[in-house]
């Protein structure tokens, strides 16, 4: 009997062991399983500082900090539309410290616009909430002579590639937008792409470049300053903040429609109860009075949701995106 028992205590540490070695073997689990957040966040943002996709990140990464009790370290690497933080994000370790604020760019549009990507919008991505709906707005240096839809349309008609926008870069929302605005205006635009919106928007208000389809956050102030003409916005609907500017389909170009977004995302290999805290987290953030203040300040609707949510409406715009880029012709490359 007294054998029996031995062998009995024997098998149960083997198998003690046994799951031990496992769990250590799964760094998924592992990682899982430790306290988290245990040390400061990361969120990559594709685009250079002032802009929108950096205004965004710093007003959800202050209060997302606080939520977790942690730093969230804001990391600007811009480039390429977008492509160039988005492969350094890809790429960083799957633990849930580097985040990515990526955009309707990066994440719906490049994927046809470049023949080649050194990621996968989604493939490499955990999908963890929409941040952001923002509209984009046609604004124009004060000295162009046309301040409608249809005064620019005509300018442009009698003087086709003189008329010339910047954009954050190639892929990025405010290019298509031109884009879109080209094939359904049969005019002839000339693109200028930056590394960011800010720097385009220091030649739009220096006259280097004529005219931009920016995202309303970033060129809000400036309208509101009056150093740039509003001529009109490419959502479907007016924005309530400025009640007097129209929709672009509206002044004269049915069918035209264009919003940009925003959302958060992590490495793919992230575990699922990492990805739910975050996703949790950062949801509570976009509800806070604060945040909603903040954007609705910036010309951006807070917009949460669930990373279920979030993955189908992404494959829903690569699919509208896609067209567009294709009938337009467009590439990157």
């Amino acid at each position: 009997m007294q054998k029996s028992v031995i062998l009995t205590s024997r098998r149960a540490a083997v198998a003690t062991l046994a799951v031990a070695a496992a769990t250590l073997a799964a760094p998924g689990l592992a990682s899982a399983a430790d306290a988290y957040p245990n040390k400061s966040l990361t969120i990559v943002v594709p685009f250079s500082a002032g802009g929108t996709t950096d205004i965004l990140a710093r007003i959800v990464g202050k209060s997302l900090g606080d939520e977790l009790g942690q730093a969230v370290i804001i990391d600007n690497r811009a480039g390429a539309g977008g492509n160039i933080g988005a492969q350094v994000a890809s790429r960083a370790k799957a633990d849930g410290y580097t985040l990515f604020m990526g955009t309707v760019g990066t994440h719906a549009i490049n994927e046809t616009l470049y023949k080649k990507l050194p990621f996968k919008p989604l493939g490499d991505f955990a999908p963890l909430t929409r941040v952001a709906m923002v509209p984009n707005i046609l604004v124009a240096h004060p000295s162009q002579p046309f301040k409608t839809v249809k005064e620019m349309i005509a300018y442009a008609q009698k003087n086709p590639g003189r008329l010339t926008y910047g954009s954050p870069g190639n892929g990025s929302s405010p290019h298509v937008s031109g884009e879109l605005f080209e094939s359904l205006t049969k005019t002839e635009l000339l693109h200028v792409p930056y590394k960011g919106s800010a720097p385009a928007m220091n030649d739009l208000l220096a006259n280097q470049v004529n005219i931009m389809f920016d995202n309303l956050p970033s060129a809000m102030q400036h309208v509101k300053a009056g150093k740039l003409v509003p001529i009109a916005v490419t959502s479907a609907q007016r924005y309530p903040e400025l009640p007097k500017v129209p929709t672009i389909a509206e002044a004269g170009v049915p069918g035209y429609e264009a919003t940009s977004w925003f959302g958060l995302f992590t490495n793919r290999a992230v575990p699922a109860p990492i990805v739910a805290q975050l996703n949790a987290a950062i949801v509570k953030v976009l509800a806070k009075p604060e945040v909603v203040a903040q954007m609705k300040e910036q010309g951006a609707i807070a917009h949460p949701e669930t990373p279920a949510a979030f993955d189908a409406f992404i494959k829903a715009e690569t699919a509208k995106w896609g067209k567009v880029v294709r009938d337009s012709g467009a590439t990157a490359d």
